[in-house]
């Protein structure tokens, strides 16, 4: 977004024409009659920064009444999630004049002029009522625009008990992004990554957290090195390279079953495989001595090659069409990034910059590869624009940063780095914005890849 900042708030107070509808359950006394959406276009060059007030949380059939302590957790959640969104600065509630607790979360009692005079460009409110179920909550969030008192996005969640609190505040802040931006799946995506829990544990295996860091799972448990996960697009398998002390396979963890499965390949070489959008698996294999890049069918047997050169072909990475694939070659002496186009069947080179560049990663439309160059600082993250070939860095150090993966939003880029004195999980965007650490715990973390969990 390139208005600037007065000229941005006459177009977000004129914007709204549409109706919003209610969700089943709330009753809200202030309507956004005849508004349109609000949207914002993080995906631009010069995306502005909306402020946003959250009022404190009250106990919705008595409003003089302290909220329950439920409420104070989720608040603290919210806050977590909204603070990865770079398009956002949110106002600290000791800087309103008169406070951030308000009389009402809805209707006509809502005091919008607090927050105006504190130049906040939307309110977050919420309200809690007393569910059936003894223990349980009904909660009521909403975001109005604080300029006209419009209602952006009404919600209401039933039956909530604590240890659904976070859950919870993910899918809000999914409904909160998917208003303003069109695309609401970063908080409900799920990183797969490889992990070693201490700098003198032989092993490193697969492990699961949300994106911003909850919901920290170890899913296998084996001898050995696995490493370069990928989630099939039905959310349900997560493949990987294991290397044991024999031979390396390809290991297949189930989420219905929780078991892990390992498959063999002739020549021993099993270099990062990834699902396809058919749920079918690109791999790297060594059956002729260099890998070449190979599709499997859906029990894992050998398809048909993908890429065969006399060269090292490594790293497929799809877009979400098929259409494409981004490959590693060293087919001219030092590796590279190509295009595979499968409606034609050309491969073409597409970095010509730096001499040694690796870790390519479409974007799920398919228009921008992300990719780490050798530099003379270090390894540093680089997004790549396929029509016009421009390119830019994202990443800047210190230390190295490496393995880039674009979300399902194709807006959020993780990678691995370490810059703190160890390799973790970071976060920046297609832009460069400052990069955010993904909480994964003690150990290393490296090799992230997206997901979408159903039912999560």
């Amino acid at each position: 977004m390139t208005h600037t900042r007065p000229l941005f708030r006459l177009v977000l107070a004129a914007a709204l024409c549409v109706a919003l509808a209610v969700p089943a359950g709330l009753t809200l006394a202030t309507r956004a009659e005849a508004a349109a959406p609000l949207t914002i276009d993080i995906y631009g060059p010069g995306q502005s920064k909306l402020k946003v007030a959250l009022a404190q949380p009250l106990y919705g059939p008595d409003a003089n009444a302290t909220a329950p302590v439920e409420a104070v957790d989720l608040q603290k959640h919210l806050v977590h999630n909204l603070d990865y969104l770079p398009f956002i600065e949110r106002i600290a509630g000791g800087t309103i004049l008169g406070g951030d607790r308000l009389d009402a979360f809805s209707g006509p009692d809502v005091d919008f002029r607090r927050f105006q005079l504190a130049d906040a460009d939307l309110l977050v409110t919420t309200g809690w009522f007393p569910a059936k179920e003894a223990g349980s909550w009904t909660v009521e969030l909403r975001v109005f625009q604080a300029f006209t008192g419009k209602l952006l996005v009404g919600k209401a969640y039933y039956d909530i008990t604590g240890p659904q609190i976070p859950r919870l505040a993910d899918k809000f802040c999914a409904a909160f992004m998917e208003k303003l931006t069109g695309h609401g799946e970063f908080f409900l995506a799920t990183l797969a990554f490889s992990k070693r829990l201490g700098p003198r544990d032989k092993e490193r295996n697969i492990w699961t957290v949300g994106a911003t860091g909850r919901d920290l799972t170890q899913v296998t448990d084996l001898k050995g090195l696995s490493m370069s996960p990928s989630w099939s697009n039905d959310g349900r398998y997560i493949i990987f390279t294991h290397l044991g002390a024999r031979y390396h396979s390809l290991g297949v963890w189930d989420r219905a079953t929780r078991q892990t499965h390992q498959i063999k390949f002739p020549g021993n070489t099993i270099i990062g495989p990834t699902f396809t959008p058919e749920n079918k698996v690109a791999v790297s294999l060594a059956s002729r001595g260099n890998p070449d890049i190979y599709l499997l069918n859906h029990i894992f047997r050998k398809e048909q090659v993908l890429v065969q050169n006399w060269a090292i072909d490594v790293s497929p990475s799809f877009s979400h069409d098929g259409t494409r694939m981004a490959f590693t070659s060293s087919r001219l002496g030092n590796p590279h990034i190509f295009l595979k186009d499968f409606t034609t069947g050309e491969e073409k080179r597409v970095t010509f910059n730096g001499n040694y560049n690796t870790d390519p990663d479409l974007s799920p439309d398919g228009t921008l590869v992300a990719f780490a160059r050798r530099t003379s600082e270090g390894h540093r993250i680089f997004v790549m624009d396929l029509k016009s070939g421009r390119e830019r860095q994202v990443t800047f150090g210190p230390g190295n940063d490496e393995q880039p993966a674009f979300a399902p939003d194709g807006y959020f880029l993780a990678f691995t780095s370490n810059r703190s004195g160890k390799y973790e999980l970071y976060l920046t965007t297609r832009h460069g914005d400052t990069p955010k650490e993904v909480p994964t715990g003690p150990g290393e973390a490296n090799f992230p890849a997206w997901g979408m969990v159903p039912g999560q």
